[in-house]
């Protein structure tokens, strides 16, 4: 059986790297700062809402939803930030990079299991699980389908 699925790669937060798996993306775009308009008493990480083929998606930063500290607000990294377009069930949902890195294919039957005490206890949820690179690097499997339905968004769709 085929166990090798495809995976985009991005940066989190300055040293970590995250995957998310193909399957549940429909789109990767850059955004611009005064393109996306701001909704209030939303969380912090919710940037707003964004003008995405005529519908209106809502732009998240993902860094700041899994817990680690705020991006620094350089005015550089903020102008032009890349955001992957997350689809289930005819649900979409930005959510904002600062890097993306890479397509590439991992091994599923390699992924471990997380364990609470590695990860920020904000990320655990939405892990599937982890790999790891050459170097030993953790890199982190995000699950699109818990990161579209968190209980965050249930009052907007």
């Amino acid at each position: 059986m085929e166990t090798q699925e495809k995976f985009l790669s991005f940066n989190l937060g300055v040293s970590d790297t995250a995957v998310i798996s193909l399957q549940h993306i429909t789109e990767v775009l850059q955004v611009s700062l005064p393109e996306i308009c701001g909704v209030p008493q939303m969380p912090s990480s919710v940037l707003g809402i964004y003008n995405w083929r005529g519908e209106m998606l809502w732009l998240v930063d993902l860094e700041a939803m899994l817990g680690y500290p705020l991006m620094l607000q350089e005015s550089n990294l903020l102008s032009k930030m890349m955001a992957i377009v997350l689809e289930n069930e005819g649900k979409y949902l930005g959510l904002l990079v600062r890097q993306l890195l890479d397509i590439e294919w991992l091994d599923i039957k390699q992924m471990k299991v997380p364990t609470a005490e590695l990860f920020y206890p904000k990320i655990s949820p939405f892990l599937q699980g982890y790999f790891l690179n050459d170097s030993e690097e953790m890199i982190f499997n995000l699950d699109a389908i818990s990161i579209i339905q968190a209980p965050m968004w249930k009052i907007h769709n």
